[in-house]
């Protein structure tokens, strides 16, 4: 039903229920009065009508005369009020009409194509969307991906529309903006309110107010990204400078105006500030106007010191640009380097060590005094820079090195250190019986510095020392002087067999110590006089402050005895006897003897310290601050810092290594290396060693086959001795086992023990070179890795302290093959255990 006739049909019912009431509300008042007015009224009628009339008839009378004046008064409003009703549904008609006029244009004009509007009627009901915009601008159809702005706006239009569309809600804040869609198209935005209610209507551009659209968007995007450009330049510590067409500051960043005392960029353009004085910034101009450019040092006051600057300044079309770096600090610290350069050829110059540094094109840079002595060349020929290859052949040629089978082969293979990465090792023994350890370590940025230590004297020194402490031992044994060790407790702890044989005693068979009283009653016995041992049991066991040495003669029969007390570390006491009744030229000989012992042991002790102090001590240092270097929480290196510490640590472990099996030989030649004997399971110590050489032996594409019989079960052997003897063996067959090739590596049990086997299928072993392979230092031919010649000596070594036993099965056809065999229980052990 159309609204106008729901108007009129509401008028009219209205009008007959207010008729209805208005008549029975007469009837009503009149009869509610009849009965008390009947008389009055009959007396008026009879006079009237000229006859009485009774009660009943007035009564009647009177209900039908205000029925009639009911009826009457309200066909009167009745017609009045339809009149007015009639009045006011014309109005209600005629604005219904324009109102379903206006909504019509509404919706036309709300579903106008390119054109999308959000209505939002109040706070709590949801949005009503209508229109549709361009395909091209990317918007979805959808009501909820439609309110997404973030999903077809670019973000920060996005962002903008957000905070519009909440001003307009919030705060009834119309607005009037241009958006941009991700596709890249504009987009009008306009938001209006109406009371409680708001609109946002999107609508497409086109024409010139597109174009007009995309430039705005486009200037709005230049300006953050000059602004952000501006920020970055804000957070260097270099002066940064715009300048306008004209030549003036056009804009600066913090360090300019930091250096030229302003707070900010706009007080430093407006006042016009120049960080450098008037010639250069003539001279500036003059390069931009000639070059389009200008590069050059520049030196300026700034906050009262004096910096010097690199400067570059770029022509562009409509100003230009510039950039300052301090390099003050820079040129200070090339200073610095070049001084400590300096100082370490000047300590490279004193060193007894030959040095030679050779650069990148192998040209002769740098040598020491004791380079030019121990070859002995000429120093203008030194001094003209001669190349690596030229050098040695001036050694060649004046005698002073070895003549090489193939020499151009040999020369090719020592210069081949300049391709390396890692240094190198050689040792040259030198025609004049000489032998020079020869290092060569690599440059990073090309070159090498050749190290020539000359080792003939340490050679020759570890020589006699390992045979003075060989002789030392048997030369005990032998000792023509009676010698005896007694603890604090009193027990003899050492003897000779001399000490024996003067006093007439016996090795106990039981293997107990003999406390001094015995050997007191003993003596007594014998000579008849305890009196000696009475006052040697007194030295011994005595609690005097003060302990020194002593000496006197006794006698025993017809020989007489010169002994002698010395205190020794740990309350311990030795007594020697020598037997004087022999003629002064044998007692002179026996004295020179022990004092030759005794600078022997000396020289041991000394030699065994300087190893201990002078290498191992530096080189502690050199590996913990290698490792400190390492740990990124020192700070972060660059690959080339970092490639430099790899090859010092590596270098140090190296030399470590080294350090350590020389003191291992020294110890085991002094026949005082002590093993620390248990129950050692092979197989997890076999697979633990080959796991730790597994990156040298895949390296070269070699197999490693580990094989442990499953009765090989478990010996008794110092487990740390017995690795380090697998895995020199292991290192040896991985140097010298051709690439692509297998390596066995078998435990079997045998008799008494137990054999290991290390096969490879390298080029074997010269006869000639079996005798010497165990040697100290022995090298043999090269392999992969140069080594000291140690690992082989050691191995044999420590295989003879376990009552073992160590050999070689080797040829160019098979290969080689070594075998270690270890006892089940050492002897030594076995003793104990029972």
């Amino acid at each position: 039903m159309p609204d106008s006739e729901r108007v009129v049909g509401l008028g009219e019912r209205s009008g007959r229920v207010g008729c209805l009431a208005a008549l029975w509300s007469s009837v009503a008042l009149l009869g509610s009065v009849a009965p008390a007015r009947a008389q009055g009224l009959g007396s008026v009628f009879e006079q009237l009508l000229g006859q009485p009339l009774g009660t009943p008839e007035v009564v009647q009378f009177a209900l039908f005369a205000g029925a009639m004046t009911a009826a009457l008064a309200s066909a009167l409003w009745l017609i009045r009020e339809r009149g007015r009703i009639a009045r006011q549904n014309e109005t209600l008609r005629a604005r219904v009409v324009t109102l379903n006029a206006r909504i019509g244009k509404l919706e036309a004009l709300a579903t106008t194509e390119g054109q999308r509007a959000i209505i939002w009627e109040n706070r709590n009901q949801k949005p009503v969307i209508v229109g549709k915009l361009d395909e091209q601008t990317g918007a979805p159809e959808g009501h909820a991906d439609f309110l997404a702005f973030g999903r077809w706006l670019e973000p920060r239009s996005a962002a903008r529309v957000d905070h519009l569309v909440a001003e307009l809600r919030d705060e009834a804040r119309p607005f009037s903006d241009t958006i941009e869609t991700r596709h890249g198209v504009p987009l009008e935005i306009v938001g209006r309110t109406n009371g409680s209610s708001a609109v946002v209507r999107f609508a497409n551009l086109s024409g010139e107010r597109a174009s007009h659209a995309r430039l705005a968007l486009e200037h709005n995007r230049v300006v953050e990204t000059l602004e952000t450009l501006q920020e970055l330049l804000n957070t260097l510590e270099a002066p940064v400078w715009l300048r306008g067409s004209d030549g003036m500051l056009a804009w600066v960043n913090r360090a300019y105006c930091e250096a030229t005392g302003h707070a900010g960029s706009a007080e430093a353009v407006q006042e016009g500030t120049e960080l450098f004085g008037s010639q250069a910034l003539h001279n500036m101009a003059v390069g931009r106007q000639n070059n389009g450019s200008y590069k050059a040092s520049v030196s300026t006051v700034v906050n009262g010191d004096r910096l010097v600057f690199d400067v570059a300044e770029a022509e562009g079309p409509f100003g230009s640009a510039g950039l300052a770096i301090d390099k003050t600090e820079y040129d200070a610290m090339r200073t610095e380097l070049n001084k400590t350069i300096s100082s370490h050829e000047e300590t490279l110059d004193k060193l007894t060590t030959a040095v030679a540094m050779f650069d990148e094109n192998a040209k002769l840079r740098f040598y020491n005094q004791a380079f030019q002595k121990m070859w002995g060349l000429d120093q203008a020929f030194l001094e003209s820079g001669p190349d690596n290859a030229i050098f040695l052949d001036r050694l060649r040629a004046e005698g002073k090195l070895a003549e090489q089978p193939e020499w151009r082969r040999w020369k090719d293979e020592i210069l081949s250190a300049y391709r390396a990465v890692e240094s190198q090792e050689d040792w040259w023994h030198l025609p004049d019986g000489q032998t020079i350890r020869v290092v060569a370590n690599p440059h990073p940025k090309g070159g090498l510095t050749w190290v020539f230590e000359n080792l003939t004297e340490r050679i020759d020194l570890e020589s006699r020392y390992n045979t003075l402490m060989r002789v030392q031992g048997e030369t005990l044994d032998h000792l023509a002087e009676g010698v005896a060790v007694f603890g604090a407790d009193g027990r003899l702890q050492l003897s000779n067999p001399a000490f024996l044989r003067f006093w007439g005693l016996e090795e106990p068979a039981d293997g107990k110590e003999m406390h001094i009283s015995e050997i007191a009653q003993a003596c007594e016995t014998r000579i008849g006089d305890s009196e000696p041992w009475s006052y040697f049991a007194g030295a011994v066991t005595g609690f005097a402050d003060d302990r020194d040495n002593e000496a006197g003669r006794c006698a025993i029969g017809d020989t007489i005895l010169s002994w002698m007390i010395a205190p020794l570390p740990n309350g311990q006491t030795m007594i020697t006897f020598v037997d004087v009744t022999a003629s002064d030229q044998v007692e002179r000989a026996l004295r020179d003897r022990n004092e030759a012992l005794e600078r022997t042991a000396h020289l041991r002790s000394r030699f065994i310290q300087h190893v201990s102090y002078e290498l191992r001590t530096p080189l502690t240092n050199i590996s913990g601050f290698t490792a400190l270097l390492q740990d990124s929480a020192t700070g972060p290196l660059n690959p080339k810092q970092k490639d430099y510490v790899d090859h010092i640590a590596s270098s140090s472990d190296a030399l470590m290594l080294i350090v350590d099996d020389i003191l291992d030989l020294a110890t085991i030649d002094a026949g005082i290396m002590e093993l620390d004997f248990s129950e050692v399971e092979l197989e997890p110590v076999m697979r633990e060693v080959a796991a730790g050489l597994g990156p040298r032996f895949s390296e070269h594409g070699i197999d490693l086959v580990v094989r442990v019989a499953p009765d090989a079960g478990s010996i008794y052997a110092d487990a740390a001795r017995l690795r380090q003897v697998m895995f020199n063996v292991l290192a040896n067959a991985a140097d010298f086992a051709p690439e692509g090739s297998t390596v066995s590596f078998t435990c079997e049990r045998e008799q008494d023990g137990v054999v290991f086997k290390v096969r490879d299928r390298g080029p074997g072993i010269p006869p000639e070179a079996m005798e010497e392979i165990f040697n100290p230092f022995e090298t043999g031919k090269p392999g992969r890795r140069r080594g000291a010649g140690l690992g082989l000596s050691l191995v044999k070594s420590f295989v003879s302290l376990h009552d073992g036993e160590v050999s070689i099965d080797s040829s160019p056809e098979r290969g080689t093959e070594v075998f270690l065999r270890f006892p089940q229980v050492p002897p030594g052990v076995r003793v104990a255990a029972e």
